[in-house]
């Protein structure tokens, strides 16, 4: 059944922008188009999609996606095996973490006692899902550089990213040019600074026009409040600007 670009993001959750998006960097192609230049997407063209969301669920970059879903030898059937063993060894962390969460809130009520180690069971920080495009962007000598710097830190390095994110989170609906937005967004730029490497105030604006291009990223950092990756991005933009 041919359907319109509105109707497969109804159906699928995923925006217009998104679609128009890969169309535009030929990862799905809309079997045809009408009269009026509307996409109408095929049977065929929601499989593919299918395929593009399980992959990018998995940290995929939409470059690696398209090299295999156009590789002669990509067979469909194997890619869904890939991805469900992929998908369960995701579950079992994701259930070793709610064990931990679960453990911790029991620790904090005096019910049992945690140690250090137990604390941390089940994050898991030898794989990056960006780290393909950042390659893909800046080269493998930053890359590797970068996540040899990263290695040197513990938990610690985390706890401060979201102490960052909380507090801008707080003050997410106030003006990102305003002196303790601003503020605020400073400790993040030296944050990255100190501990991922070295970026201009250029990069760092880049950066933050990423935080709301890409879903993945939009999607982790609003975990901290609705709308946060957006007032990142008008408040690091202000940052460059101004210093």
């Amino acid at each position: 059944m041919a359907m319109k670009v509105k109707e497969v993001s109804q159906m699928t959750g995923v925006s217009v922008r998104t679609l128009h998006h890969y169309d535009d960097i030929g990862l799905l192609v809309p079997d045809d188009l009408t009269e009026a230049g509307y996409r109408i997407y095929s049977e065929g063209n929601l499989a593919t999609l299918q395929q593009i969301l399980f992959f990018r669920e998995l940290g995929f970059s939409l470059k690696k996606i398209k090299e295999l879903l156009s590789s002669p030898s990509f067979d469909r059937r194997e890619a869904f095996d890939m991805q469900r063993k992929m998908l369960i060894a995701k579950r079992q962390q994701l259930d070793e973490m709610i064990d931990t969460i679960e453990k911790s809130i029991r620790h904090e009520k005096g019910e049992l006692r945690m140690t250090n180690e137990e604390k941390f069971q089940g994050f898991d920080f030898s794989t990056n899902p960006y780290e393909q495009e950042a390659r893909d962007r800046w080269g493998d000598k930053a890359v590797d550089e970068s996540k040899k710097k990263v290695a040197q830190f513990g938990p610690e390095v985390q706890e401060e990213m979201n102490r960052i994110y909380f507090n801008l989170a707080e003050m997410r609906h106030t003006d990102p040019k305003s002196e303790k937005a601003q503020a605020a967004i400073k400790d993040w730029f030296d944050m990255l600074n100190n501990n991922f490497g070295t970026y201009s105030l250029e990069a760092f604006a880049g950066l933050g026009e990423m935080y709301v291009a890409d879903e993945r990223f939009t999607k982790n950092i609003d975990q901290f409040g609705d709308g946060l990756a957006e007032f990142m991005r008008d408040a690091m933009k202000a940052f460059a600007e101004t210093n």
